[in-house]
């Protein structure tokens, strides 16, 4: 099935034109946080044509409402990147919870994604919705030799430009990522990488993105997101790493009890975001908050 080129269906066809909702994420200002688009209908669409209004609304992701139940509290939901399909997005799923509220009110809902359930509750707070979600089960593992080599030949660094005390971790909530930390906040702000090296690098090993930190405080990162494989540069607010960082520091035993933990992320490139993460060391899911507003 193809689309006009403001990515509704030709008019020669049946269906009626898909409605695009655009929404940033993780902000409270429209110039911030990570765009995401949002089709809060998308029964009947194909994937092509799913993919094709990915790479025509241009953002890192786009989210698909695809089938719902009769109460309007559970949506079997598919993401898009501009490239291909990924199975969770964070940002989408916020964007998605935040436009859904605004229709139907706020409350809990659950949403079927291909990498799981994921409840989202969103509430009202400040005139403004606010919404978590609540990742699948996380986990993390040690990066292998050979991955992180060929992850630091791409990014241009080197292995002493790493936190030795946070070790490199091949990470997963929802999809998998791979987790380094800068030794400095000036590393971390320096990034000129090969983007055809790492995005085959990366779909080598089925990463969705590299997950750059910098260690602020025990309860405070910055983060950059290199998302190649999606054809994206970089990400300026990643929920799904979010969700697999905070599974990262509870395998590094690094949270010892329940503990919010803030990321500061986009902010190198302009559109800060703002990322809140709860971790329970007795659970393996991550709770990842953020508001989105529309754009435009």
């Amino acid at each position: 099935m193809s689309i006009d080129a403001d990515g509704t269906r030709p008019v020669n066809q049946p269906q009626p034109p898909v409605e695009i909702l655009r929404y940033t994420a993780f902000t409270h200002d429209p110039a911030g946080g990570n765009p995401a688009g949002v089709v809060l209908d998308a029964r009947g669409l194909d994937d092509a044509t799913m993919r094709a209004i990915a790479a025509r609304v241009g953002y890192s992701e786009t989210a698909f409402v695809t089938s719902r139940d009769e109460t309007n509290r559970w949506f079997g939901v598919r993401y898009f990147s501009p490239l291909a399909e990924v199975a969770f997005c964070g940002h989408a799923t916020v964007a998605l919870a935040v436009a859904l509220a605004e229709r139907t009110g706020p409350g809990e809902i659950v949403l079927d994604t291909p990498a799981g359930e994921i409840p989202v509750a969103t509430t009202s707070q400040d005139g403004a919705v606010l919404a978590t979600l609540t990742s699948v089960a996380t986990r993390s593992r040690p990066a292998g030799s050979s991955e992180l080599d060929a992850a630091l030949k791409a990014l241009g660094w080197a292995a002493g430009d790493l936190d030795p005390a946070l070790p490199p971790h091949v990470a997963f909530g929802g999809n998998d990522h791979l987790v380094l930390a800068a030794a400095t906040r000036a590393r971390l702000a320096s990034l000129d990488y090969d983007f055809d090296g790492l995005a085959e690098v990366m779909r080598r090993h089925d990463w969705t993105t590299v997950q750059l930190v910098w260690r602020e405080s025990p309860e405070r990162f910055h983060a950059r997101d290199p998302f190649p494989v999606g054809g994206v540069v970089e990400d300026p607010a990643t929920g799904a790493a979010a969700a697999a960082f905070g599974g990262y520091l509870r395998a590094l035993g690094l949270v010892t009890a329940p503990t919010r933990i803030s990321i500061r992320q986009g902010e190198d490139m302009g559109r800060p975001s703002d990322l809140l993460i709860d971790v329970d060391p007795r659970s393996a899911r991550i709770r990842v908050t953020g508001r989105a507003v529309p754009i435009g």
